[in-house]
């Protein structure tokens, strides 16, 4: 959704809905059996700093950003609704080395990209007013670009990919890649917090509720990712991020059933931010806003 204004307008409908049934479940517990893991680093006061600032024009209005599996130093994202089907290959210190055209796809509302080992998957899951019947997701083959010329053409396919929500459509703006089974999992974008876990295992075509979080009123996800080393899992909203450890065989939905830790910086002095990248390990993240010009931000304990 563009704009905080707007994203405001969207809070009080959304509350207002809220208050009138629908899925009125519980939240998931703050914890099931076995005391949570122990406390992330990323919970602790972060440093931030600015590793860089993306100046070519083709970066407008981000709101996807994720750190490659395969290529060392590659940070892939692309802007929300409004461009054509495309992602941008950038180091963290802001330089471009790709522009990669994405045959085969259609940007309707691309809100969030995802990795794997290899490959590339792009949420084309926006939907602000909840009428879509179904949404997409674009698994593209990686482009090695760590020696591109980012005045190339550069193509890559991409193969698309048709999920329907079990209980009718839903707005969202994360998606995360199961490193461990690959499954894809969307997380809806509720500004009442209360935004349910979508799940949909490789092959499946219908994306199944499997947990609802309680994150508190506003806090409406806007991104998300897991760690390479799918250890660790981070949602973010406009001005927070929440994070959770994830136990060894343990189902992603399950995670984000516990209560998880956040830290005390304020993501919203970025400006908009709809986009957040794990480490590999999980130790720190990278966020970049939407606008012109945009500058990297790592977040790192210490």
């Amino acid at each position: 959704m563009r704009g905080l204004a707007a994203a405001a307008l969207a809070a009080l409908a959304a509350l207002a809905i809220g208050g009138c049934g629908g899925d009125d479940d519980r939240p998931a517990a703050a914890s099931t059996g076995a005391e949570a893991p122990a406390r992330p680093a990323l919970c602790a006061p972060l440093r931030a700093r600015i590793a860089g600032r993306i100046a070519s024009p083709a970066a407008t209005e981000l709101s996807g950003l994720v750190l490659s599996r395969s290529q060392p130093d590659v940070l892939w994202t692309h802007n929300d609704s409004g461009d054509r089907p495309r992602v941008l290959a950038v180091r963290p210190g802001g330089r471009l080395l790709a522009d990669v055209a994405l045959s085969g796809a259609a940007a309707f509302d691309w809100e969030d990209i995802a990795a794997t080992r290899g490959g590339l998957l792009l949420g084309d899951i926006g939907d602000n007013l909840a009428k879509r019947e179904s949404v997409s997701i674009y698994r593209v083959p990686e482009p090695r670009v760590g020696a591109s010329d980012a005045t190339a053409t550069v193509t890559a396919p991409a193969t698309r990919i048709e999920l329907r929500y079990e209980a009718g459509p839903r707005d969202a703006e994360a998606l995360l890649a199961d490193p461990r089974d690959g499954s894809s999992v969307i997380v809806e974008k509720r500004f009442d917090g209360r935004a349910g876990v979508y799940v949909a295992a490789p092959g499946a075509r219908t994306l199944r509720r499997r947990a609802r979080l309680a994150l508190g009123v506003g806090e409406a996800v806007t991104a998300g990712d897991i760690s390479g080393d799918g250890r660790t899992i981070v949602l973010r909203t406009y001005d927070r991020a929440y994070v959770w450890t994830r136990r060894s065989g343990e189902p992603v939905a399950r995670t984000l059933r516990r209560r998880p830790c956040s830290p005390p910086n304020d993501l919203l002095i970025e400006g908009q931010g709809e986009a957040l990248a794990l480490s590999r390990g999980g130790g720190a993240f990278y966020t970049v806003p939407e606008g012109p010009v945009p500058a990297i931000r790592r977040y790192a304990p210490g």
